[in-house]
């Protein structure tokens, strides 16, 4: 028992740090490869760390692990132990590679706004694999949940916003041109989206509600036809006082098409609605990792 119980902890940490790892490359690629020759600074501490190296050469890396120092200990209590373990091995990893390894590779030096948007698209990328494994690239995210602790009526967007536009703005009088702040917008934007992207965007589907009275016919037909479970809800009109079912059916994109035409076919007079998902879990579709 005692050795299955360590080789699975042993199988989590692996997957941890292989996270971080991959994530910490792909984070690096953003600020290092694309970020750093573009006369433009991102949002958060790494964006503060940009600066520093513009103007006084100091490491990106190990400036971006000094200035969250003070953010551990700060939010310690309010995000937790295992968090804080998690987000210090994440900074410790892609320090080593801000430092020590993309520095000894070619930076692109085209475009300023080629660099912006894929600084933002390997950067959310990286996000989002050091937030899967339930870690973090530390700064914004440590100071947002402290202040959120201390002014629970703000909101966690607004904050990360608020230091985010601060810190781009700081790009106009550095690199002495307004261009340094749009550049920096674009990249914050594309980092957001990636990031929702890959966090959520692989497990969207779509939801199809179908009010109708052939509850059974286009039940059976959905299941048959294209495998996909539904849920039955009684219902009834508001307008008609009829007795209607809802039929709940969760499924991907290229399937609802073919959900809604199944119910038109049994039911001429069906009622239907689509609704877009942000995230799919459970059987049939992505598998929530309980290794987190």
């Amino acid at each position: 028992m005692m050795n299955k119980t360590n080789s699975g902890t042993y199988r989590i940490l692996a997957r941890d740090v292989a996270s971080d790892v991959i994530g910490s490359i792909l984070y690096s690629i953003g600020v290092y490869m694309f970020a750093k020759n573009a006369d433009f600074t991102i949002g958060g501490i790494s964006g503060l760390s940009l600066i520093a190296n513009h103007l006084w050469k100091l490491p990106i890396g190990a400036t971006t692990l000094i200035m969250n120092i003070p953010l551990i200990f700060l939010s310690w209590r309010i995000v937790g132990r295992e968090f804080i373990l998690k987000t210090g091995r994440t900074i410790l990893i892609m320090t080593i590679f801000l430092d020590l390894i993309f520095p000894r590779l070619p930076a692109y030096q085209g475009s300023p706004l080629l660099s912006a948007l894929y600084s933002g698209i390997f950067m959310g990328a990286g996000m989002a694999f050091f937030y899967m494994r339930g870690s973090s690239s530390g700064g914004t995210d440590l100071l947002t949940m402290s202040l959120k602790a201390r002014y629970p009526h703000l909101s966690f967007g607004r904050i990360t916003m608020v230091i985010d536009v601060i810190v781009i703005g700081l790009g106009w009088p550095v690199f002495r041109q307004a261009d340094a702040v749009l550049y920096g917008l674009i990249c914050s934007f594309a980092t957001a989206f990636v990031m929702d992207k890959i966090l959520y965007g692989m497990g969207s589907g779509k939801l199809v509600l179908i009010i109708t009275e052939e509850r059974e016919r286009i039940s059976e037909r959905i299941l048959s036809d294209i495998d996909r479970g539904l849920t039955i809800l009684n219902a009834t009109g508001a307008y008609t006082s009829k007795n209607r079912f809802v039929l709940m059916c969760a499924c991907s994109r290229a399937e609802a098409q073919q959900v809604i035409q199944i119910a038109r076919e049994e039911d001429p007079d069906v009622f239907t609605v689509v609704t877009e998902m942000s995230e799919v879990v459970g059987n049939g579709f992505r598998e929530r990792s309980t290794a987190v």
